[in-house]
């Protein structure tokens, strides 16, 4: 019986699917097909922590946006310094603000 997924998986999964004795068809990406399914991958991950609020599925999403970082020519320890100056600049979300909206008085 033969089971399609037909989606991005971890460096080390066809020699786990091996080991059980399993054959796999796997192929490698082109550029844009890999960009692509790492954004398809980060919204199946992101569905997945929503789902089961899993700590394990938000290292999952993090892998992924370690993935599309190194992708875009940046390292993850250059992505955490992107997030640790917006975190400066911006704020965290630690005090769990929620902007409902913001009076104009000015007449359009």
């Amino acid at each position: 019986m033969r089971k399609e997924y037909n989606k991005l998986v971890r460096d080390r999964i066809p020699e786990i699917i091996a080991a059980n004795g399993k054959p796999a068809q796997i192929r490698v990406l082109s550029e844009e097909e890999y960009v692509s399914a790492l954004e398809k991958k980060l919204i199946e991950e992101v569905g997945e922590y929503l789902e089961g609020k899993e700590l394990s599925e938000l290292a999952d999403v993090l892998e992924v946006v370690q993935a599309l970082a190194e992708n875009a020519g940046i390292s993850f320890d250059e992505l955490l310094a992107m997030k640790a100056e917006k975190q400066r600049t911006n704020g965290a979300f630690h005090k769990r603000l929620f902007l409902e909206c913001i009076e104009d008085d000015r007449s359009e």
